[in-house]
């Protein structure tokens, strides 16, 4: 899996963001050509999933053309925006264009506590409004959640909204304290409420209709690994809970239960990777180190060579 920040330009200022991304423009940033080549490199590696992200990729103009080439190169293309541009019009030419699945990043279930998270008044209407035309276009899409201090009594609640919204998956993330995020450092979660949340996330897959998975969050598989086997004479099963990007919820292992590859430690380097908007190669957005530029070296390259994905 490849996460792709197209740009670190954005619409909003969310308090949490590894980036400390704003409106922009910033220099340096791949031109089209540049970034259908990159495409080619990647696709010459493997079929990764691309997540195009940022910032907001839908301030790219080009953003289109970029999923199109990428989908006839045989990559699995996914985008990963706040919502705030998505028509009807917008949902449509992301279907055109081989889009998969949109995720949208929901933080509170209102718009108290949702915009004071993204930093921008209207920004949780305008995210229903995205989705409401997202459904009605017929692109699948997926809730994204970051869990701190001051949403943790609502993680429920924004489930349960995931849910009535139609959401194909509910991703939860906890707070990794980079870039602007660090000004949030004191709303971690304690290691007691981290080890409820995850809990409590188990039990809700095993009846949830939705994928659910945990992501930067490397205790839930050893958390899922005690569940199970205390159940494991139990007629119920997690059917969904770990579930890729675009994989069908329910693909099991040989054991009859459901993947969590993307739970078993963080597969940064290993099977996952960063690109910046600039081009450089990182392990994840979390940790900018330079394992190559895409300006300088092949991702072909830099992904079979790097000292550091060596070592990882």
């Amino acid at each position: 899996m490849v996460a792709w920040e197209v740009t670190r330009s954005c619409n909003l200022a969310c308090g949490h963001c590894r980036a400390s991304a704003l409106r922009g423009p910033y220099e340096g940033e791949l031109g089209t050509e540049k970034c259908l080549r990159l495409l080619d490199e990647i696709a010459a590696v493997g079929k990764p999933v691309i997540i195009l992200t940022g910032g907001e990729p839908l301030l790219r103009e080009d953003i289109y053309d970029i999923a199109a080439y990428g989908n006839r190169q045989g990559l699995r293309m996914v985008l990963a925006t706040n919502g705030t541009f998505v028509t009807e019009a917008v949902a449509k030419k992301l279907i055109e264009a081989g889009i998969r699945r949109v995720s949208i990043s929901l933080d509170g279930p209102d718009a108290g506590s949702h915009d004071v998270f993204r930093g921008v008044p209207g920004a949780f209407k305008e995210a229903l409004a995205g989705i409401a035309a997202m459904k009605k276009a017929g692109l699948e899409f997926q809730i994204n959640t970051t869990i701190t201090q001051a949403n943790l009594a609502q993680i429920r609640e924004i489930h349960d909204l995931a849910h009535r919204l139609g959401a194909a998956a509910h991703h939860i993330f906890l707070l990794v304290p980079t870039g602007r995020g660090k000004e949030l450092a004191a709303q971690e979660i304690t290691p007691l409420a981290y080890e409820e949340t995850l809990n409590w996330f188990y039990e809700e897959g095993l009846g949830c209709d939705i994928q659910l998975k945990a992501t930067c969050a490397p205790h839930y598989y050893r958390i899922f690994n005690q569940r199970r086997k205390e159940q494991s004479g139990a007629k119920r099963k997690p059917a969904s809970v770990g579930a890729e990007i675009g994989k069908p919820s329910g693909e099991a292992e040989s054991g009859g239960q459901p993947l969590h590859t993307m739970t078993r430690g963080c597969l940064g380097g290993s099977a996952f990777c960063f690109i910046s908007h600039t081009g450089q190669v990182q392990p994840c957005g979390y940790l900018e180190l330079d394992c190559g530029q895409v300006t300088e070296k092949s991702f072909t390259e830099i992904w079979n060579d790097s000292k550091i994905f060596r070592n990882l």
